[in-house]
């Protein structure tokens, strides 16, 4: 079930809500022009969320007209963060600023990719570990690549690697 807007009232609402507003009236299951002309009720289109940063969220922000006269969802992008300041029992102010909270986050982000990457990394060693073994004589390409799998939470885009930072199995 969509969303309606009342064409005086402004109010939008589920057509649930629309029917538990009129209790004694026996409504259509799907909603016509002339139901939606007798109710004063306009429907209200889905639409995309707001384009967003990385310390960013689309929130909702009621409906709006488009170019074609339609209501539509309004969406704004929205801050993630702001600066917080908090009192402590002394009295003391400790404030927390917006890019303070951004690194944070960030660093939070990171721990979860690096350990991803260290279990895709450990996988991939597991799977060639056999090349190790005492009656199998490992190529050095073998070698390279098993090294350059251990190198990678070395390397410069640590723990976000692209695809092309992972070493190619020989």
């Amino acid at each position: 079930m969509g969303e309606y807007r009342h064409r005086t009232t402004e109010v939008v609402k589920s057509q649930g809500a629309w029917r538990s507003d009129y209790p004694n009236t026996s409504f259509p299951a799907v909603w016509s022009k002339q139901t939606l002309d007798y109710l004063q009720l306009d429907p209200v289109f889905a639409s995309p969320a707001a384009t967003v940063t990385a310390y960013q969220t689309s929130v909702r922000d009621g409906v709006e007209q488009d170019s074609n006269g339609n209501w539509v969802e309004k969406y704004v992008a929205k801050d993630m963060f702001a600066d917080t300041t908090e009192t402590d029992e002394d009295g003391n102010e400790t404030t927390t600023t917006k890019s303070q909270h951004e690194a944070a986050y960030q660093a939070t982000l990171d721990a979860a990719t690096a350990v991803t990457n260290r279990a895709t990394r450990d996988t991939k060693l597991a799977e060639t570990d056999w090349h190790g073994m005492s009656d199998v004589t490992m190529s050095s390409e073998m070698t390279t690549y098993r090294q350059a799998l251990r190198d990678l939470p070395d390397h410069s885009n640590w723990p976000n690697l692209e695809d092309a930072d992972w070493p190619t199995k020989p």
